[in-house]
Parts: structure tokens; sequence; C-alpha cells
């Protein structure tokens, strides 16, 4: 199931994440952003289940911003899992 995410604080303006009945990521897509770690992350992402990817990426900041493109990956994922209960 595909699901939209509109981050905050970051450069990056959506993210399209796949996810499948398993929890596991099929694929993100982020829009906007820097291209090479947007894509870098969206690449390591693949294949991984949801509760490790948040585990991982939640709390990164980036430089004196208190959020990332990581960290709202981690904040969407965990949107997700959220609006599921």
């Amino acid at each position: 199931m595909e699901y939209r995410y509109k981050p905050q604080g970051v450069c990056s303006r959506e993210f399209l994440i796949d996810i499948d009945e398993n929890d596991i990521i099929k694929d993100v897509k982020i829009v906007g952003g820097c291209a090479g770690n947007t894509t870098g992350i969206s690449m390591l992402v693949k294949g991984m289940r949801i509760e490790d990817v948040i585990k991982k990426l939640k709390g990164i900041p980036c430089g004196p911003r208190k959020t990332s493109c990581p960290d709202q990956l981690a904040l969407a994922l965990e949107e997700i899992i959220n609006s599921r209960k």
C-alpha cells in the first residue's frame, strides 16, 4: 500500500512510501531535498522492516535543524503504524 507524507522542517516536500502486507518497505520516493542523500536513504531502507528503519533514523538532526529527512521518514513510518491502530 502506498502512503504519502508531507515532511516538516526539511528541504524535501513529499515522501511516497510503499509498504507490503508484512510491514516491509518496498519503495520510498522523496520529492525535493538533496538528491544524492535522499536517493541513498531510499535505496538503503528498501527491504527493511518499518520498525527497524524507525530505530535507525529517528532523531537524526540536519546541521542546526532538530530534524532531517531521515528523521522525517521515521516520523512518517510511525504515522503509518499509528494509523492502522
